[in-house]
């Protein structure tokens, strides 16, 4: 059954199936994201970031719970693709800003 996600972290995850600009766009102009230890700020490097990773591997992403905690909404994720490790559920914490998105960490 899907879950319900506020609307900034719907358009992230739709966004991710097409492009970095498209998943950028998702992001406040200061934005930060981190992932696998790497801080990414700004759209040009959040471009960057996705594209790369897009260029990599190919996965899918299912969301699959949600959850507040410390001003942040907790997304858990199982992401299937060609990659080591795959199948693996992540943590996806998103900040929200005026209806886009301020930060993300992404975590195993």
């Amino acid at each position: 059954m899907p879950i319900l996600l506020p609307a900034p972290i719907a358009a992230y995850f739709a966004a991710d199936q097409k492009d970095g600009s498209a998943v950028a766009q998702c992001f406040t102009e200061t934005a930060t994201v981190v992932d696998e230890r790497q801080t990414h700020s700004g759209h040009d490097a959040i471009g960057r970031w996705k594209t790369a990773a897009s260029a990599k591997f190919s996965y899918t992403t299912e969301p699959f719970a949600i959850s507040e905690k410390d001003g942040q909404t907790i997304i858990l994720a199982r992401v299937e693709g060609n990659f080591p490790g795959s199948p693996v559920n992540l943590q996806y914490a998103f900040v929200l800003d005026e209806g886009r998105i301020a930060r993300l960490e992404i975590t195993a």
